[in-house]
């Protein structure tokens, strides 16, 4: 693949996630937007018209025509689409979670490796501006916070709400804690769906940190907010206003300094990787292990809730 050759790209699933992945590949200059796979004629119709694209009948069709593809199909399809794309030579990008078993995550990971091909997980947090601080801030981490919250939406209760929000936070909380987990506790009720729709996990590491999450898809209002708590000093960051600040102990005064970053939309970020890692041959941020990692925390909370 020369430097100049765009990375030809494809998107299955074109609902209200999908048509932002749609939209993303058509815009950045490092690749075109080949085709999609989309069940709904008209949603095929409108965005095929809108963004100068072919509607594909199947994956494997698909896969014969692109480079790498991003998967946006409920998460109990994640497997059986993803599992045809690879097997076709194409790398993916799959939506979080991986998929909801660690079945289908063996099965994934498996037609990947056969193939050599590249799969990243869409844990988009990993990719918002303010993480990149996070990563470089975060060094001794002993108590960790965060709470994600949101106005309830049918899309998405194909699985409780650790598997479809709280992973978010497991993927980063194990990102900047990089301990091996020691104990979980976990509590959860079902409101409007046949699932957990407000959860809480308490996860204690084998270093002594010990992170809460708590997690809604019930809430009047959007919360994305992590607090880090370390030897003399903490950070508190909102994911969705991508802004934060940093308290420092500076003799027996307490210094906030506000968090200089440079705001941007994290989807498009977390696409131009997946377009440059497949364009060198490299290591997603956020590759298929991290995201059976994260999965299999998810389970377990989610087992731990179901147990109780």
């Amino acid at each position: 693949m020369t430097e100049q050759s765009k990375i030809r790209c494809g998107v299955v699933g074109t609902g209200y996630l999908g048509q932002h992945h749609a939209r993303i590949y058509a815009a950045l200059e490092s690749c075109e937007l080949v085709g999609i796979v989309e069940a709904d004629d008209a949603r095929a119709e409108e965005i095929c018209a809108k963004y100068n694209c072919q509607r594909f009948d199947t994956a494997a069709a698909l896969a014969a025509a692109c480079d790498a593809v991003s998967v946006v199909v409920p998460t109990d399809k994640h497997c059986e689409v993803a599992v045809p794309l690879l097997e076709g030579g194409c790398h993916l990008l799959i939506e979080k979670p991986l998929c909801t078993s660690l079945d289908e995550a063996e099965q994934i990971l498996a037609a990947a490796k056969s193939q050599g091909c590249i799969v990243q997980v869409g844990h988009i947090e990993h990719y918002n501006p303010v993480m990149g601080y996070l990563e470089n801030a975060v060094t001794q981490p002993q108590f960790i916070t965060a709470d994600r919250l949101a106005p309830f939406n049918p899309r998405g209760t194909e699985v409780g709400v650790v598997l479809d929000l709280m992973i978010h936070d497991i993927g980063v909380i194990l990102a900047l804690v990089r301990s091996p987990v020691k104990q979980v506790d976990a509590v959860g009720v079902n409101v409007l769906s046949n699932s957990e729709d407000i959860a809480n996990a308490r996860i204690t590491f084998e270093n002594g940190c010990v992170a809460n999450i708590n997690t809604s898809r019930v809430s009047q209002k959007k919360v994305r907010e992590i607090r880090v708590f370390q030897p003399q000093n903490y950070l508190s960051i909102n994911f969705q206003e991508q802004s934060g600040h940093f308290l420092r102990k500076e003799g027996a005064e307490l210094v906030r300094e506000e968090i200089p970053i440079e705001k941007d939309e994290p989807l498009k970020l977390e696409l131009e990787s997946f377009v440059q890692v497949v364009r060198s041959a490299g290591k997603p941020k956020v590759g298929a292990e991290l995201g059976k990692s994260a999965l299999e925390l998810a389970i377990q909370v989610t087992e731990l809730i179901h147990a109780k």
